[in-house]
This record gives C-alpha cells, structure tokens and sequence, in this order.
C-alpha cells in the first residue's frame, strides 16, 4: 500500500466567467475577486493542516486557486485533474443548455449511463484521465496532498475511491471535500476516523 492516507480537494473559486451558473469546463477564466476571496478564506481554513504535496490543473481558475491557498509551497500541475471539456455547452448555463438540447438535457439531468457531452470530452476518457492522475498521487510519496481542483474532478475521484457519489451538487464554490484512509486502505469522508461524514465545509467556517 502507498503512503498516500489523506486528500483534501478544495474547489475553486468564482470565476469571472460565474461558474456558479456557466459550465466551464476547458476553458480557461480567471478567478473573479469573490473568487479569489473564496481561496483566501480556504486558506484561513486550513492553517492547522500540513500537506506534503499541493496539487492544482493547469486551468487557471485551480493553479491561481492553489497558489492563494498553498501561500509559499509550490503548486504542481497535473493535466489528468483538468475539468471534463462540455463540447458545445461550454459557457452555457442550464437554461440555456435545456433551449438548445432538450433531450440531451434530460438524459444528463436523469444520469442516464449512456449520456455524453455533445461534442465533448467521452466520460471514459475522462475517468480514465482521473485515475491516471490518482496512480500518480499514489506514486508521489506523499502521505497528505491537498488538490484546487474543479467540481467534476473533485467528485469523480470521490466516487472512485468511495465507491458512491457525493451528493448532489457537492462541493459548491471554495468548499472542501477530505479524504481519508484506514489501515486497512478503505477511503472514507473526514480528515480524521471520528470526524462526523459531513460531504463538504465551506471555507472559512
């Protein structure tokens, strides 16, 4: 077994392209102000914590999110924790998704297996992407990595190492997901074995 043991995945902040109601997912916007406040009170958040490895993609809403929240540690880049690439709903919001691909809109809303993004990055690439870049953390040495990452992201890996989705709409902007390991390798949510499994904290709470 690796020595890998905690993941703390803190989801980027506003971007100046409203990520809270447009999906971006390969385009690359900047934080917004509110954002980049976001991170800041990330930080604040985890001033107790140490990590061994600070991770972020090279999107630059996650790597300018790492920076404010890793302060002097250095950020590594890793391409497989991109967002997933929406095709032709990128910068859409769901309104304007559901006007222009009604059925579409269904099927992904009712999770249907067969569901792709049209024009878009195929899911089995990107899970399989996600699981590249968790054999890498996995390789690293690190025994506690925290990642800035992207919504999709955070929730693919959850859902791989949990073996279950998080809720629905989890994490929001700025908030966090931790993970933890047991002896015997089972991940869990929490930083800690007797943390209650709450999905997510908001930054600064």
């Amino acid at each position: 077994m690796s020595a890998l043991r905690r993941i703390v995945m803190i989801r980027h902040g506003q971007t100046v392209g409203n990520s809270h109601d447009r999906y971006h997912g390969a385009a690359d916007v900047p934080l917004s102000d509110s954002g980049r406040a976001q991170m800041r009170a990330a930080a604040r958040h985890l001033t107790q914590e140490v990590f061994d490895l600070v991770v972020a993609s090279p999107l630059r809403r996650s790597w300018e999110g790492a920076a404010l929240v890793a302060g002097h540690v250095p950020v590594r880049l890793m391409p497989e924790f991109r967002e997933i690439h929406f095709g032709r709903w990128e910068g859409m919001t769901a309104e304007e998704i559901q006007a222009a691909d009604p059925v579409l809109f269904q099927d992904w809303k009712a999770r249907t297996p067969s569901f792709e993004y049209p024009g878009g990055e195929p899911r089995a690439d990107f899970r399989a992407r996600i699981r590249q870049g968790l054999a890498q953390l996995e390789q690293s040495g690190a025994q506690a990595v925290l990642l800035v990452i992207h919504k999709g992201v955070i929730r693919a890996i959850a859902e791989q190492l949990l073996g279950a989705p998080l809720q629905d709409d989890a994490p929001a902007l700025g908030a966090a997901v931790a993970l933890s390991r047991d002896a015997s390798g089972r991940w869990f949510l929490g930083r800690h074995g007797s943390d209650p499994p709450a999905l997510e904290q908001r930054a600064g709470a």
